[in-house]
């Protein structure tokens, strides 16, 4: 099951996303994911 979440970003930090994702041929939603996933790593490691 999967969970449709919305954000608000600056400007700026969703231009910053977009390049990012065509550089790396990807998605945003990929992108977002990915990092998301990151934050367990951190969290465990407290």
């Amino acid at each position: 099951m999967t969970t449709r979440i919305d954000i608000r970003l600056p400007e700026q930090e969703l231009e910053i996303l977009k390049a990012y994702c065509q550089e790396q041929d990807r998605t945003q939603t990929e992108v977002i994911r990915e990092f998301i996933r990151s934050l367990r790593k951190k969290i465990k490691n407290q």
